[in-house]
C-alpha cells in the first residue's frame, strides 16, 4: 500500500482529507479491485488511512450519494451491487449523455486533444496485451472523462464520471465469462470521427460501443471472489 505522510492530531490519528479515502475507494473501484458487495467496514477503513472513524464515515456517506456506496442500516457500507433494472437505466443514461457530450465535442476539439486521446488509447492497448487489466478499465473510463471534459459541461462530466463508475460495477458483477469490456477497434474509430467533424458517425459509434457492451452482461452469472480491502486499497492522496 501506498502510505500517505500527514500530520498526528491530538487523538493520535493522521488528519488526512476524506476526499483522499474517497479518492482510494473511487480508483479501486473504476480498476474492479473492489467489487460490489464488498463490506467497507468503519473499524477496517480507519485503520488502513489511520484516521478518526467519523472521517471514514463523511467519506462513505459522500460515495453513497454518487451510488458507489450502499449504506445498510445495522449492516454497515458496501460496494454498491446494482440491479440488472439500475444496469439497464445507467446505460439509457449513458447514451444520453455520452451523445449530448460528442455533440459538443466536436465543436470544441483541438489538435492536442487528439494527441492525448490517442496516447490514452495506445497506454489501453498495451495494458490489454500485457493483461493488465486493472490499468485497461482506469485508461478506458479515462477515454470517455477526457470526452466529457473536452465538451466543457461540468454537469454532465459529473454525471459521467459516476456513471462510468456504476458501469465498471455492472461489468464486473455482470459481464459474461470471455467477454471483452470493449472491442479493440471502438475508442480509435472514435477518435478518427471526431477528427473528420462526423458528428453521424461519431453518435452511431458511441451507440455501438455502449450497446456492445451491455451485450456483455449476464444477469445470471454468479457473484465474483474478491479479496480484502487491505489487499485491494491503495492510499490515493488528494
Amino acid at each position: 500500500m501506498n502510505i500517505v505522510k500527514t500530520k498526528k492530531s491530538a487523538s493520535g490519528f493522521d488528519e488526512i482529507p476524506e476526499q483522499t479515502i474517497i479518492n482510494s475507494i473511487t480508483a479501486a473501484v473504476s480498476e474492479q479491485r473492489l467489487p460490489a458487495g464488498t463490506k467497507l467496514g468503519e473499524q477496517m477503513l480507519s485503520d488502513l488511512f489511520e484516521c478518526n472513524r467519523a472521517n471514514v464515515r463523511r467519506a462513505l456517506s459522500t460515495l453513497a450519494t454518487m451510488h458507489v456506496v450502499q449504506l445498510q442500516p445495522n449492516r454497515g457500507a458496501f460496494v454498491s451491487t446494482p440491479s440488472p433494472k439500475e444496469a439497464g437505466d445507467v446505460f439509457e443514461a449513458r447514451r444520453t449523455i455520452e451523445r449530448t457530450l460528442a455533440r459538443k465535442v466536436i465543436k470544441n476539439i483541438t489538435p492536442q486533444d487528439i494527441a492525448d486521446m490517442r496516447a490514452t488509447i495506445a497506454a489501453e492497448a498495451k495494458a490489454r496485451a500485457q493483461g493488465d487489466k486493472p490499468a485497461e478499465l482506469r485508461l478506458s473510463r479515462t477515454f470517455h472523462m477526457h470526452l466529457a471534459t473536452i465538451a466543457d459541461n461540468q454537469v454532465l462530466e459529473q454525471f459521467l464520471s459516476e456513471l462510468t463508475l456504476r458501469t465498471t460495477l455492472i461489468i464486473g458483477l455482470y459481464n459474461k465469462v470471455g467477454s471483452s469490456n470493449c472491442a479493440e477497434d471502438e475508442h480509435l474509430d472514435m477518435v478518427q470521427a471526431i477528427e473528420a467533424k462526423d458528428e453521424e458517425r461519431l453518435l452511431l459509434l458511441i451507440d455501438e460501443h455502449l450497446n456492445h457492451l451491455e451485450a456483455g452482461l449476464d444477469f445470471e452469472c454468479s457473484a465474483k471472489p474478491f479479496f480484502s480491502l487491505a489487499e485491494q486499497l491503495t492510499i490515493v492522496p488528494v
